[in-house]
């Protein structure tokens, strides 16, 4: 789970990505002006924040500059600016991406995920050990001191999947999109499927179930 801070005047708009992005696990922090979000950023512990150009008191632009004096967590520009000036300045201004009005839900979502996947994690390695189980996820396959287990191809793309987003929460239509495509017809509970085998065959539990949402790779400390 990561912390975001959503920093858009309009009520409505900010609700609707608060709902969204809380929903797939992420803790969300709703701004509704620039001076507000300064002290919010200043205030608490933010993984990336997504930035409306257009605020009131302070403006957006404003408040990247004052972002990149301490810090170098991802900024999602979200804005109804579309000219080209703007986002030159914008990414002049070390925004990490930029998205404008009407835009998808899902798509933000996607963009965010890639860029928390991307701020200061390592490449996933080659191989990795659960317990007494290795995972050779560029081979598809896995063994322990019995010998090689049989794993299906799939269920190695859903745990690397896990792995690369460590401690946050995806959801099936997540993992589904990711996996087999936005258009692909599978149900919602082949995932549930996935995961229970990938539990048995592999031994894990270091994947948990989050109620209503979805599943999350988490490793206990």
């Amino acid at each position: 789970m990561a912390t975001l801070l959503i920093i858009e005047d309009d009520q409505k708009t900010n609700e609707a990505i608060c709902e969204y992005l809380g929903s797939a696990g992420h803790m969300v922090i709703p701004a509704y002006d620039g001076g507000e979000a300064l002290e919010l950023f200043h205030g608490s512990s933010i993984d990336l924040v997504v930035l409306d150009i257009m605020l009131p008191h302070v403006s957006g632009l404003s408040v990247l500059h004052e972002i990149r004096q301490t810090s170098t967590i991802p900024v999602l520009m979200l804005t109804a600016i579309e000219d080209e000036y703007t986002q030159v300045r914008s990414f002049d201004e070390q925004a990490d991406d930029y998205m404008t009005k009407p835009f998808s839900m899902v798509l933000l979502g996607k963009r965010i995920t890639a860029l928390l996947r991307r701020s200061g994690q390592a490449p996933l390695p080659q191989t990795m050990t659960f317990g007494d189980v290795t995972v050779d996820f560029s081979g598809y396959t896995a063994w322990d001191g019995a010998g090689r287990i049989e794993v299906m191809p799939k269920e190695i793309d859903l745990l690397r999947l896990l792995v690369e987003h460590k401690g946050l929460v995806l959801t099936r239509s997540q993992i589904l999109d990711d996996l087999w495509g936005v258009d692909a017809p599978i149900i919602d509970r082949t995932i549930d499927t996935y995961i229970k085998n990938l539990r048995k065959k592999l031994r894990l539990d270091c994947i948990v179930t989050v109620k209503g949402i979805g599943y999350k790779y988490e490793v206990q400390l």
